[in-house]
């Protein structure tokens, strides 16, 4: 059995502002489909409150979507917008607290992607210039007042997580999804204010989404970023090839009012720029934090043998060790790690990791993506 000694990184708090965290380790916001007609009710607050009691210091939510026509690609995906939706949220928000943990609400637009399930909204996808990857069109490219009217929407959505208690906030900028499009020069081919030929260029959109933000929560609520290299329609995409490249993208975002850059990769041990400083240097996150100042979240494979894209073709993965992401934390490499499909299948994964229960560590079983464990 592993001594609690071995995890002791994991296990410090963290405070930012005013959020105040019991340890470093997050629930990284995973989408379930399980909320219908956009409304979390008693089985999603119940299922985040049992990730509450089994010790995650930090729960995201799945990605829950902002006001605005076509801004879920699934039917099942939650709104944080509307009397009923926000209602269900407070009921979330209220048993975490039961329980002693803290959460954060991601706000979400999905822009021009597709979901899995072959739903598609009733109103025409939006995304900066008509594109879900490049070269291959979907939807309408935005007007002024759709990307102002979308602004808004996001700082609406994060004014309510905050007057509804949430401890924090987490923006949707990765993956492909409408953020993170603006950013992608090959989603992103707008001649005026919105697009460029840089990422610092591209950047636009996010940072005045950070700016309303900011102004609608005030200076003490922290701001959560998610960003990414890859996207899913892309898995080579690289937004930043270089460190000054990733510090022209990220560092205006952070000056605009980002707290924490949680920084997503499929695997959280890869280096980011490994013919900069070799194959065990720096990951995303690493490499966010040096170049920002910023506190940051790595995520990735944490805790399982195999990456989350097996998942999505029904692959379980098995529960592995944690030596590397303790010697990557106790270096500072970065603050906080978020763990995903290791808490789809086990509510209290952080608890035995806390108590050194290895032995009844499980691993992912690719069943429970249809039913809230």
């Amino acid at each position: 059995m592993d001594t609690i000694s071995k995890h002791d990184v994991l296990f410090q708090g963290f405070r930012l502002k005013t959020l105040d965290l019991k340890n470093r380790i997050v629930m990284a916001p995973m989408t379930r489909l399980a909320a219908p007609e956009g409304v979390p009710g008693e089985a999603n607050a119940s299922y985040y409150r049992r990730r509450a009691a089994g010790e995650v210091g930090l729960i995201l939510s799945e990605g829950t979507v902002i006001d605005r026509p076509a801004s879920r690609n699934e039917r099942g995906i939650p709104f944080f917008h509307g009397e009923a939706a926000l209602a269900g949220w407070k009921s979330v928000i209220d048993a975490v607290h039961a329980e002693g943990g803290s959460m954060g609400p991601q706000i979400w637009h999905t822009g021009s992607t597709k979901g899995m399930t072959g739903w598609e909204p009733s109103e025409t996808v939006e995304s900066p210039s008509g594109l879900v990857a490049p070269d291959v069109p979907r939807g309408n490219a935005m007007s002024e007042e759709a990307i102002a009217d979308t602004i808004a929407g996001f700082a609406r959505a994060a004014a309510n997580a905050k007057a509804l208690g949430f401890d924090t906030v987490e923006i949707h900028g990765a993956h492909g999804y409408l953020v993170d499009q603006f950013f992608w020069s090959g989603t992103n081919t707008r001649t005026d204010r919105f697009g460029g030929a840089t990422i610092k260029e591209r950047s636009q959109f996010a940072r005045q989404i950070v700016s309303a933000i900011r102004e609608a929560v005030g200076p003490d609520f922290p701001i959560i970023l998610r960003v990414s290299q890859w996207k899913q329609q892309d898995y080579t995409a690289r937004l930043a090839q270089t460190p000054a490249e990733m510090e022209q993208w990220l560092q205006p975002l952070v000056e605009a009012g980002v707290d924490i850059l949680h920084c997503s990769q499929r695997r959280f041990w890869e280096p980011d720029f490994p013919e900069i400083d070799g194959e065990k240097g720096l990951n995303f996150a690493g490499w966010a934090k040096k170049v920002t100042g910023a506190p940051t979240i790595s995520v990735g494979s944490v805790g399982l043998s195999g990456d989350f894209i097996g998942a999505f073709g029904g692959q379980g993965s098995e529960a592995s060790e944690l030596g590397q992401l303790i010697e990557r934390m106790e270096k500072d490499e970065f603050d906080l790690i978020a763990v995903g499909r290791a808490l789809i299948s086990d509510p209290n994964w952080v608890a035995k990791i806390k108590e050194g229960d290895s032995a009844n560590l499980k691993g992912f079983e690719a069943s429970h993506l249809q039913e809230l464990v």
